[in-house]
């Protein structure tokens, strides 16, 4: 045997033992199950805009000044969205909270999101791009085995559908 065959030889088994471990520490991480993602999910998102509903609440005619002055959302008075934006916040993360009709709670969340960075805060995309891709994230992929949704069957059969699609 040549001396470059040797050496492509010796150089090439390594390379084929990090491969095969890189599959095996991929294929164990891929084992995670994703019932706890989907729940880690539901509360990191609930967290975020259930807080900023129950900050709304505790001086309502700070909120109203709020959306009058900075806010300013476009077709709606500031009292109506106000209320809106709040009842939204608290109502839809206590859904997701739950995970008790998950999918349907993303939507106005969603709504909001785009709102905000549209009319609002156009420069917190960074952000707004991490709340709605969790929220994307749930109402594709719908609220997971530890939840609501799941106990009463609203969830039946999602994860089978979702591996037939892949």
């Amino acid at each position: 045997m040549s001396t470059h065959a040797m050496l492509s030889t010796m150089t090439a088994r390594p390379a084929a033992g990090l491969r095969a471990r890189i599959k095996a520490i991929t294929t164990l991480l891929g084992r995670f199950p994703l019932a706890i993602h989907q729940f880690l999910f539901r509360l990191a998102i609930a967290g975020v805009f259930l807080r900023a509903g129950l900050i709304k609440m505790t001086s309502w005619q700070s909120t109203i000044a709020l959306f009058r002055d900075e806010y300013k959302v476009p077709v709606l008075p500031p009292e109506i969205a106000a209320v809106l934006g709040a009842s939204f916040e608290i109502g839809c993360s206590v859904l997701l909270v739950l995970g008790l009709a998950s999918r349907l709670a993303t939507l106005p969340l969603m709504g909001m999101i785009l709102t905000i960075q549209l009319f609002v805060y156009p420069d917190a995309w960074p952000e707004h791009l991490v709340w709605g891709s969790i929220l994307a994230f749930l109402l594709t992929r719908g609220p997971g085995s530890l939840s609501l949704d799941h106990l009463i069957g609203l969830e039946t059969g999602a994860p089978e559908a979702a591996q037939r699609l892949r």
